[in-house]
Formats: C-alpha cells, structure tokens, sequence
C-alpha cells in the first residue's frame, strides 16, 4: 500500500515556484504570488495593470491565437478594463486579424462614450480596405450616436465611402465638422472632400472646396480634373489642365481615359500628341495603353505603329497590358497577320493576351480561326477562364454556329465552369440565337439566379420562332419577380410582337413602356412597331408612326415601309417612302432594287429610270441583298426572316429582295432601257 501524499502544506517554495513556471501566462495575473503563507489570499484587481493585458492581446494577435485572446478579452471585462485606452485598441486590432469584424465592432461599441477615436478609427479603416463603403459610414454615425468625437484621420476613409457610394449627404455634414473644429489645413481631408464631390456629380461644390483650399498638391488636381472628365466636362478639364502647375503624366493620363471612355478618339489621340512633345510630360505605359485604345477603335493604324515604337523605346513593349493592347490595335485596324506574329514573341502568353487575339478573329468574323486558336489554348498550359468562353459563345451565337456552342456547352459543363451567370447567360443566348429554345429553356429552367439578360434572351428567341405569346408570358413573368425592364427587354418585346402579328398587344406594350416603365422610346422601338404595322397591312399606322416620331428614319425602316407597300399596292405611300430614302443616298443595293421592285409592280417607268441613273452615278450594282429589319439591328442573325410576305394578305410569298418580272414586263422592261 502506497503512503498518503502529503498535505499541500508540506510542498516546499521550491515546488511552488516550478508549479508557477507551468501556468499558462493568462493565469499568472490570477495566481498567488508564492509566500511563506500556505494559504494567501488573492491579490487585488489593481494588481493586473492595462499594460499587461495589451501585451498580452498584442502577442496574442501577431500569433493568430484566438482562444487565449478571447481568455484576455473576458479577463479585460471582468476588471472592468476592456474600454482602457490601451487595452480596447489591442482588442479591436485582434479581431480583425482574425478577420472576426462583428466581434471588432461589438468591443468597440461596447465600450460607448468611453472610448476614444482611435479604435474607431481602426474598425473604419477596416471596413474601407475591404471596400466595406456602407458599413464605413454606418460605423461612423454610430460612433457619432455614442458621442465619440471624430479626429482628421477618419475623415478622408469616410468621406471616399461617401464617393463610392455616391451620397453627399454624410460629407456635408462632414465638411460643416471640419470647417468648426479647424482641420482646414489638412491636405488629406480637402483631396478627400473635393473628390467625394466629385464622384458624386456636385461639381460645383467640388470647385468651391478646390478654390479655397489654402494649398493644393497633384492628388488636388488630379481630383478635380477626373471629377470634370467623369461628367464629360472636358472644357473646364482641359483648361484646368493647362493651369496644373508642373502637372504630371498621371493627371494628363486622367483627362485622356475620360476622353476614351466618352468615345472622344480624336481628343485623345491630340493628347497622346501633347504629351509626347517636348513641352509634355512624356508618355508611360498607362498613356500607351489609351493610345492604342483609341487607335484600334476608330482605326487609326498609322497613329498605333508610333505608339508601337515608342513603346519599342521605352521598353514598354514587353508588359502584359500593352502586349495585349497592340493585339487588339492591329486586330481592329484589320491586321491580323501582325497581332498573330505579335502573339507568337509575347514573352508570356497569358490568358489575358490569348484572349485579345482571340477578341481580334471574333472581330473580323474569323469563326474558324477563333475555334482552332481557342482549341490550341486549352491544349497549353493556359486555362481558359469565363472572358474567353463568353467571347466563344458571342460569337458562335451571333453566325449561327450550332455545333461550336454545343461545344463549348460540353467544355463549360465538363469544366465546371456553369457557375458563372454570365456563361448561363451567353448559352441562353446562343441556343435562342441559333433557334434551339428546348435547348434555351432547359439551361434557363436550371440557372439558380435568372436575371434581366436571361428572360430578354429568351423573349427574343421566341419572338424569332413567331412564338410571342411565349415571349408575353415570360415579359410578365419577369415584371412578377420584380426584375428591371431595360430598352434592350422591351426591343424584344416588341419584336416578338411584330414576328406573330399581335398588334393590340405590341401598342399596349409601346405604351406601358413609356407610361409605366418610364423608358424613353429609341429608334429601335419605333422600327419594331414600323416592321409590326407594315407586316399586317396596315402602312397609313407605320407613315404615321415614322412621321410623329423624334428621330430621323433609318434606312432599313424606310425599306420595310417601300416593300409592304409593294406588296399591298399602296404605291402612294410607297413613292413618299421612296423620295426619303433616295434622298439618304445610301450604300445598300438592296434598298434600290426595293424602289425598284415597287416601281416595275405599278409599271412607273419613269421613276424606275431616275432609280437606275442614280445607281449608276453612285456607281452601284443591281445584285440582291437580304438587308431588313433584322440584318440592321441583329434581330435575327442566324436565318433571315421571310414572314412579312407569307404574312401578307393573297399568301404572297418569296424574297422580299427579288424581283419577279412576268413575261411582258421584262419586255417593257428591256426596250424601255435596252436591256
């Protein structure tokens, strides 16, 4: 039998203090210090000081720790010192390191009036490198709430919250704070006040702030500047320019990208010119890459080869973006044996260059081309991601190509890739396109998320199919589940009512698009509701509509107005149509032979000779074309589309392009113009 172990009085110091050296460090502010007394009493909360906890949680943080953490935090509570201003910092500090913000927040709020600035200010700065916009400024009216006052360096993070999410409101207020308590001289806070204006469209406010700052460096005007080229300002943004003193390629760079991104090509390229002269600040990669933006989209080929080189001098050429960025040039100015012998001595070949040269075969409507470089890029080690198989399945669904999107659908399904909702989107598109809606309806009957692209590609694929009662049910059903109407939808829309001949349904629709939707009317309505009245007959409702209507008429519409009326005899109106679009001076044969198709039809040979003196004087040839409706706006890219004449009253039927002479009239025809 063991002896009894002995009473605890009996351990020595020496095994006291061991026994201390095995207690985690958290318990030793809990632990009796060792003394001659067996049994002490525990020391007062006063012994555990601020300084010791922060320690503790900063160590605690650096190692990721949580638990241990969490055993500091509830011992900073139980003391009564979680909001000390040493220890509430090191609080907010390690949740977020743990990434753990609602437990962040709730230390932070938890201690209310008591705490300072400075651990909001860690939380805010949080919430903005996330690019958390609203939780920024929640935060900071909650601090506002619990009486904590705002210092300068919480300003700028809030006050870009603001910008980002485009509402003033909270930096009005926020400016009304700075001017009152004197941070008027921090350049961090003005920069963030004149560019929260100014992402907000208050340009005014924006110069007022810009005009009374006492000191202005580059980001001042940088703001300013950006502010202007964002509202399309680009008067007052280049005046402002010539004022910058000693102003930099970035600011230059600013004014250049607005340009671009409001189509404004020529601007950008006397820019591009600016800065390369000697009085400019030079080019960077950055102003390369405008460049040859503007280049390839208005096909400015020269301009592109100088860029080209002066990337070569500066030895820019070999960057990824510019890589990509002369593909596209060349590809877009219709060189595409130069953007394929550039892709070949790229020095890395990314995803992002095989997709500019892949963008460049699907602008030049090299179908085969794209399939065979895209099968060569899943056969390298480049994995293909959503931008390249969207770029696929645009262009297999804008010709038709059946087989293509089957293949890509089987790339994407044996990929996973199906998660996107813009790849469900593009395969909705396709098979539509393609006229394969059973194909269209399963993959939009399995997408998770059904958005306004979805139902709008399917309104249009069975409007194609004459199918518009499909097409209405699916427009009400989008209303039903409270998915925006865009002009895109309600082209469809009216589309389909035009192709099944539903024209009390197509005016209602006309209406509530105006009237309930509040979607301003563009051409491409009133030419659906023009293809839907000369469809069934009734051409006085389609003069009258491109009449009253506040555009000037396409050609296309004008077209479709001169064949229906050839078809039901309503020479007339026809002949006005005719003069209106013989005064266009269009490029189209097409739209000649239709005059002259309607003309041969009434026998006005007269008028059918001034059609083909003026076809000769425009040196054009009488070669049929199938330009309509559809051809102009994409409608129905893959088969063109014959029902306006098997629609017509008689059951006539044919091309609406071919001119059918009887017997006689080619007679007439051949001795009145010699053939």
């Amino acid at each position: 039998m063991s002896p009894p172990h002995p009473p605890h009085a009996a351990l020595s110091r020496h095994h006291l203090l061991r026994i201390r050296r095995c207690l985690p460090p958290v318990w030793l502010n809990a632990a009796p210090a060792p003394a001659q007394d067996p049994s002490p009493s525990p020391p007062p909360a006063s012994s555990v000081s601020p300084s010791s906890l922060s320690s503790l949680l900063f160590s605690y943080t650096a190692a990721r720790a949580r638990f241990p953490g969490q055993q500091v935090h509830a011992r900073a509570v139980a003391l009564g010192l979680a909001a000390h201003p040493s220890v509430l910092p090191r609080l907010a500090s390690f949740y977020i390191a743990l990434n753990d913000l609602p437990a962040a927040r709730a230390a932070v709020e938890r201690a209310a009036g008591k705490a300072r600035a400075f651990p909001w200010n860690l939380l805010i700065w949080c919430y903005a490198g996330r690019g958390m916009w609203r939780d920024v400024v929640l935060a900071y009216e909650r601090m506002l709430a619990f009486g904590v006052g705002a210092d300068r360096f919480m300003y700028p993070s809030v006050l870009r919250a603001c910008g980002e999410l485009r509402d003033a409101t909270v930096g009005r207020g926020i400016e009304r704070r700075v001017q009152r308590w004197g941070y008027g001289l921090d350049m961090y806070v003005w920069n963030a006040l004149v560019g929260m204006y100014a992402k907000c469209g208050e340009l005014e406010d924006a110069r007022r702030v810009f005009d009374g700052m006492p000191a202005r460096d580059v980001v001042s005007w940088n703001a300013i500047v950006s502010g202007y080229t964002s509202a399309g300002m680009w008067g007052e943004a280049f005046e402002l320019l010539q004022q910058v003193p000693g102003a930099n390629v970035v600011t230059w760079n600013v004014v250049a990208a607005g340009n671009l991104k409001a189509g404004n090509y020529e601007e950008v390229m006397r820019l591009v010119s600016q800065m390369r002269s000697s009085h400019g600040p030079g080019l960077d990669f950055v102003t390369v890459v405008v460049g040859l933006k503007a280049c390839g989209r208005n096909g400015y080929l020269r301009i592109g080869r100088e860029l080209h080189g002066a990337a070569v001098r500066l030895c820019f050429d070999r960057l990824e973006r510019v890589e990509c960025s002369l593909i596209t040039m060349y590809s877009r100015c219709q060189m595409m044996g130069t953007a394929y012998r550039l892709f070949r001595i790229c020095s890395v070949r990314s995803v992002a260059t095989w997709n500019s040269l892949l963008a460049g075969f699907a602008f030049m409507e090299q179908v085969e081309e794209a399939m065979l470089l895209f099968r060569k890029m899943t056969e390298s080690a480049v994995f293909p991601n959503d931008v390249t198989v969207l770029t696929m399945l645009s262009l297999s669904a804008r010709f038709g190509h059946l087989c293509h999107g089957r293949e890509l659908h089987c790339y994407i399904l044996k990929h996973e890739l199906s998660g996107s909702n813009l790849l469900q989107n593009s395969l909705v598109d396709m098979y539509s396109k393609s006229r394969q809606m059973a194909a269209a309806q399963r993959v939009f009957d399995q997408m998770q998320c059904q958005d306004r692209h979805t139902y709008t590609s399917l309104i249009l694929g069975y409007g194609i199919q004459r199918e518009g009662h499909v097409s209405l049910k699916l427009f009400d059903e989008m209303i039903a589940n409270n998915i925006k109407v865009d002009h895109v939808t309600m082209v469809a829309v009216l589309s389909a009512c035009s192709h099944s001949g539903l024209v009390t349904q197509g005016q209602l629709r006309f209406a509530e698009m105006i009237d309930v939707f509040c979607i301003a009317p563009r051409v491409e309505h009133f030419s659906c509701m023009v293809d839907l009245y000369c469809r069934e007959g009734l051409l006085r409702m389609a003069e009258e509509m491109i009449s009253k209507m506040p555009f000037q008429p396409t050609a296309a519409m004008l077209a479709t107005l001169i064949e229906a009326c050839r078809i039901h005899g309503k020479i007339e109106i026809g002949d006005r149509a005719a003069k209106r679009l013989l005064a266009m001076r269009t490029n189209n044969p097409g739209h000649y032979k239709l005059i002259a198709n309607m003309y041969i039809s009434a026998t006005r040979w007269p008028e059918l000779a001034k059609v083909r003196s003026l076809m000769s004087v425009m040196e054009l040839n009488m070669i049929p074309t199938h330009s309509v409706l559809e051809s102009e706006y994409d409608i129905c890219p893959v088969e063109q589309d014959y029902c306006l004449n098997r629609s017509m009253h008689g059951g006539l039927s044919g091309d609406m392009t071919d001119t059918d002479f009887s017997s006689s009239e080619e007679v007439k025809f051949n001795e009145a113009f010699g053939g």
